[in-house]
């Protein structure tokens, strides 16, 4: 079937990044997971462009190259001559049908089980978001009745540490 690839999900998810409101992936990144050139697979996109409309790829701007660049300035992006592309969850998908080999069909399932794990991870935080939303909602108002009820409890406190007088018959001498 398939053969089984030991890409850790951590490597390919720090190879996801956030441009223009999309998540995307470098055409260099994905050659490297895919295990081509650059060259080769941006010759296998072209020899296909009409697959890949401006929503699945398209290429950066220079500041945006640079502003990348300037995040991860630990990465080997090195010298290229071109500004790189990059593909949407929806342009990494299609370059399996371009790149025809097992390697580039399972590192693409890994990848599309990515995106899936962060879109789920991303509505769980929305979720939590808007039940946070909810509760800041119900408290808001209610902060002349927190303070009361916390100087009652001050009051309370105060009361139990200080002495009591003891209560029943005293000795006489």
């Amino acid at each position: 079937m398939s053969e089984k690839l030991i890409i850790p999900d951590e490597v390919v998810i720090s190879k996801i990044y956030h441009l223009r409101d999309l998540k995307v992936m470098l055409d260099s990144d994905l050659a490297e997971l895919y295990g081509v050139e650059t060259r080769v697979l941006n010759q296998q996109v072209k020899r296909n462009e009409d697959r890949f409309p401006e929503d699945f790829m398209f290429q950066l701007t220079k500041e945006e190259w640079e502003n990348l660049k300037s995040q991860n300035a630990t990465s080997s992006w090195g010298g290229r001559r071109k500004l790189p592309y990059v593909f949407t969850e929806h342009g990494v998908l299609m370059l399996s049908s371009v790149l025809n080999s097992k390697k580039a069909i399972a590192v693409n399932i890994q990848i599309m089980r990515i995106f899936t794990k962060l879109r789920e991870m991303i509505l769980t935080h929305k979720d939590l978001l808007i039940e946070m939303e909810e509760l800041r909602k119900k408290v808001v108002g209610q902060d002349d009745r927190i303070e009361m009820i916390y100087k009652y409890l001050l009051q309370f406190i105060k009361e139990q540490e200080t002495p009591r007088t003891k209560i029943g018959f005293k000795k006489e001498n």
